[in-house]
């Protein structure tokens, strides 16, 4: 039997995510949005690309929740940008209607399925999104630390010269200007970067990972970055629906893992059928801890402002 995959949001991160996933053959789509026509005529040109990218899944538009019953997979990437003059608060008021209302319908036509959250701010939307569904936690994963060290490897082979394939990297933390990029647990075939990079190389890299979508909202003017996302939402979709049992950096729900509990904060996770599977803790230095705990206490401030 085929999976069914429900992107919800046929904006930038949400139509290509959607085009990812039916060209890798993961399933069949349904692409869902509030703006009549926008799905449905974004689904049917994918679906025409079927023919000349030789893929056979299903591309659906929608605008209700009837269309995505029964669905194995849901991404989540609906959601308003940050606009001028809109504080954190606000942006995370709108975005918790916008994710709970989301959730709320799919769930009412599927009754298990993995939920990958990509709306921001990232951390407390997974948080809604789990008490919404009232999935396990295993279950509903942030898509954040895939993109951050992404992120850290395209700049780790920018300046080195040397193969993306060789770039290992490693964020904890909140996503946001708090994540926590580890430059002892970040390799070149396996050679930390600290061995092979002076220290104000490597500065430079963590600084401009962890700025690294403002850089790219700078750069675009109006928008934000969507391909990397896009690619990584759907790595995480393939890990689990083919059990892959990824080792990779995810939004999870920790309950005292790293000191941290009660909240989604990103940390490495082993990606399977299971969700997530186990989280896997790292040996922190102390001000990496630090910097940790700095991190997931702004995710936590994040947290209390929730109403769901």
């Amino acid at each position: 039997m085929r999976r069914k995959i429900t992107v919800i949001g046929a904006g930038n991160v949400g139509a290509t995510a959607a085009q990812r996933l039916a060209e890798k053959e993961l399933g069949d789509v349904v692409l869902v949005d509030v703006l009549e026509g926008v799905p449905q005529g974004k689904a049917l040109d994918m679906y025409q690309s079927g023919p000349v990218e030789g893929f056979d899944m299903k591309v659906v538009g929608a605008n209700d929740y009837e269309a995505t019953a029964n669905s194995d997979m849901v991404v989540m990437t609906a959601g308003l940008a940050r606009k001028p003059g809109m504080s954190r608060d606000d942006l995370l008021k709108k975005n918790e209607e916008i994710v709970a209302s989301c959730i709320g319908s799919v769930m009412k036509h599927s009754k298990n399925p993995y939920i990958i959250v990509v709306t921001n701010p990232l951390d407390a939307m997974c948080e809604v999104a789990r008490r919404v569904s009232k999935l396990p936690k295993n279950r509903v994963v942030g898509m954040a630390g895939i993109l951050d060290t992404a992120r850290m490897r395209a700049f780790m082979a920018m300046e080195t010269g040397y193969a993306m394939s060789n770039m290992h990297a490693t964020v904890l933390g909140g996503h946001g200007d708090t994540m926590v990029p580890l430059p002892r647990y970040s390799t070149i075939a396996g050679v930390p970067i600290t061995e092979l990079l002076p220290p104000e190389k490597v500065a430079a890299i963590v600084k401009r990972t962890a700025g690294g979508g403002g850089e790219i909202v700078a750069l675009l003017k109006t928008g934000s970055a969507y391909y990397a996302p896009s690619a990584a939402a759907v790595e995480m979709v393939d890990a689990i629906f083919n059990d892959k049992k990824k080792i990779l950096p995810c939004a999870a729900y920790l309950e005292g893992e790293y000191g941290i509990k009660g909240l989604y904060v990103g940390v490495p996770v082993v990606l399977g059928h299971g969700g997530v599977e186990k989280i896997i803790e790292l040996k922190l230095t102390a001000d990496e801890a630090a910097a940790l705990k700095k991190s997931s206490d702004s995710v936590k401030e994040l947290f209390g402002i929730l109403t769901c």
